[in-house]
């Protein structure tokens, strides 16, 4: 059996730790807190300070990073990128490829399509169509 952590350089040369999540083989950066029934696939990278509540569901190819909040049963779909401090509520959806900006906010149970881009700190609710709802 192999090992189950791996060492990466960041670009300030610092080497950050992470290990492999029990539930999907994805990559947990050592100060992450990952509950254990999440599902954080193989090729995703979770950076230190994240937080994943139970049932959510992290697809291959996702980068969350530092202070991240993902709430409980929130499914982030394969090669979206949630960028620092930004929260996604419980049982919210994101799509393929999207880009979640830095201090964002998407409240719980919102559906944001593939391939959409959210502001840094910009607050976004929608319907179950996805359909966005005024603030």
């Amino acid at each position: 059996m192999g090992k189950n952590y791996i060492d990466i350089e960041d670009d300030q040369g610092r080497t950050l730790r992470y290990r492999k999540h029990a539930n999907g083989r994805g990559l947990i950066a050592n100060g992450a807190k990952v509950h254990a029934s999440a599902l954080v696939e193989a090729g995703a990278y979770v950076e230190p300070g994240v937080q994943i509540a139970a049932d959510a569901h992290i697809g291959r190819g996702v980068w969350i990073e530092p202070d991240a909040v993902i709430g409980q049963g929130a499914e982030i779909a394969p090669h979206a990128h949630i960028r620092s401090g930004a929260a996604i509520g419980r049982g919210a959806k994101i799509g393929v490829r999207t880009v979640v900006g830095a201090h964002a906010r998407v409240a719980g149970g919102s559906l944001i399509g593939d391939d959409e881009q959210i502001g840094d700190g910009e607050q976004v609710a929608t319907d179950r169509r996805g359909l966005r709802l005024a603030a």
